[in-house]
């Protein structure tokens, strides 16, 4: 029968978190699906794991890492199914998760893109989407204005402190560990821009449907678990630049190299006033300095990264 779902998921390494996912997509629903799994390269057994397990899945193993971006376009490019369903390889689906999702498409045809919510390991809600930056909700990101609920709503915080994702909503951008995208539209769009090799790929997306014309929604109705951090776990100070660098291809691409550089001292703002932050509490809170380490690792490598940003704005 031809496949109404095509469900694909990119892996690198993480083979726990993988072998629990590829579980749940095999069990995940009653619709008439297709699963494939793209691999960039893992050296950790996962695709040979997979292949040994689930012998009705699409193993597509890459010779390299090519990015979160173009390892979906390969498996885009291998489905036929009437929605695709991109979904990160460390998500456990509960039944009926995609069943809800795709009702919900067909009852709504002008969504180009949909995402359940996103559940922790302990079962508590977490943040799933969020607003298109700007220069505003950068700074008041900088300067910890976003976590004040009523000031996030009215400012456009970023990080949407104001919505508890508890709803069903339209929203600017879904973050990129589970979508539902509908075939037409993405006709209409175009595949995901490979020039975002991990991160960004998300908010350039949902910028693109959202501006011919689709809608992006939160369907709070569906759930599924998101562990978070599977491949950034190995190295995080690097895949925390790799984010920003992501962040800023972002902003010239769609707002040029002026804002850009504007962007970029914001951000230059913001982690230095959490280094000096984190690096108060390092020195008040001997039982925290294990974790604070990191952070001011991690805000250190950042700001070298932007005192040199002339080498990533071309």
């Amino acid at each position: 029968m031809h496949p109404l779902l095509s469900v694909i998921t990119v892996t690198w390494n993480g083979r726990r978190y993988v072998d629990e996912c590829v579980r749940s997509l095999n069990q995940a629903s009653e619709i008439p699906s297709e699963v494939i799994v793209v691999d960039n390269n893992s050296s950790d057994g996962t695709p040979e794991l997979i292949e040994s397990s689930f012998p009705n899945f699409t193993v597509i193993r890459n010779a390299s890492n090519l990015g979160f971006s173009k390892a979906n376009n390969i498996g885009i490019a291998m489905s036929c199914g009437r929605y695709l369903c991109l979904i990160n390889s460390d998500v456990v689906l509960p039944p009926h998760c995609l069943d809800r999702l795709f009702r919900f498409m067909e009852a709504n045809p002008d969504v180009a893109v949909a995402g359940p919510q996103m559940r922790g390991p302990n079962d508590e809600i977490r943040r799933s989407s969020m607003r298109l930056p700007t220069l505003t909700n950068a700074f008041c990101r900088a300067i910890a204005l976003d976590r004040i609920p009523f000031l996030s709503k009215l400012l456009g915080g970023q990080m949407m402190s104001d919505f508890q994702h508890d709803a069903t909503a339209d929203v600017e951008v879904l973050n990129g560990w589970f979508w539902v995208i509908r075939r037409e539209a993405l006709g209409q769009v175009g595949l995901l821009d490979e020039r975002f090799f991990m991160y960004g790929e998300d908010m350039d997306w949902c910028l693109r449907f959202r501006d011919a014309g689709w809608r992006v929604v939160l369907v709070a109705d569906a759930c599924a678990l998101h562990y978070g951090g599977a491949s950034s776990s190995v190295a995080p100070v690097r895949f925390y630049i790799e984010m920003h660098r992501a962040n800023l291809q972002y902003w010239q691409k769609h707002h040029g190299r002026a804002k850009t550089v504007m962007y970029a001292a914001i951000l230059l703002v913001h982690h230095l006033v959490r280094l000096v932050g984190h690096s108060l509490a390092y020195l008040a809170f001997a039982g925290r300095r294990t974790q604070l380490a990191g952070k001011i690792k991690r805000n250190s490598a950042l700001m070298g990264f932007l005192i040199g940003i002339h080498t990533a704005l071309p």
